[in-house]
């Protein structure tokens, strides 16, 4: 898949919601890259609902490697922007993409996602994140989560599937972007 890496017209620094805007929708497109190679592994994806849980989580694994990224290359007023930005940007895409699907139900789909993304940002900060990629517990607690979103019949080769082939993949596209939309500023740590 191929994604923003590099930015067509040259500026010396872009304004944090100006990126986050790109990560977001790059975000979306390899998540949603996920869940249909999921679907085409064999696993069982038929309800709409079972995909937007699945992207929810790696969503906000996506989100919080951003995050983690920016923190060595951006000041903290700009990271912390553009992290808000990436997670309202990725917050209007669920709510609209759920309500095109059919009937939202009753919740506030927007509100419970950003409740998600804060849920996990907690969890993720517990883990090491190295700059090429993510460690095995990290990983393992992604895979884990995506485990509890499937059927009993998919739960147990669901985890090797998402550590070992999804996101591998997932990574390095993403990585990609990060390193080129995310360049270092004067005031990083």
């Amino acid at each position: 898949m191929r994604v923003k890496t590099v930015w067509f017209r040259k500026q010396d620094a872009r304004a944090p919601e100006e990126a986050a805007s790109v990560l977001a929708a790059t975000l979306w497109r390899l998540s949603d890259k996920l869940v249909d190679d999921l679907s085409r592994a064999g696993y069982d994806i038929v309800t709409p609902a079972r995909g937007f849980r699945i992207l929810a989580e790696v969503l906000a694994f996506g989100l919080h490697l951003c995050d983690r990224r920016a923190y060595a290359r951006w000041p903290e007023s700009e990271r912390a922007a553009l992290v808000q930005a990436i997670g309202a940007r990725l917050g209007e895409i669920m709510a609209e993409n759920v309500r095109a699907l059919g009937d939202p139900g009753e919740g506030d789909i927007r509100g419970e996602f950003i409740a998600l993304l804060n849920r996990r940002a907690e969890d993720y900060a517990e883990f090491e994140l190295p700059e090429s990629g993510a460690s095995f517990p990290a990983l393992r607690y992604l895979a884990a989560e995506v485990r509890e979103v499937m059927e009993r019949d998919d739960q147990h080769w669901i985890m090797d599937q998402v550590m070992d082939v999804e996101m591998p993949e997932l990574l390095g596209a993403l990585n990609k972007a990060l390193d080129g939309l995310l360049r270092p500023r004067a005031a990083a740590r």
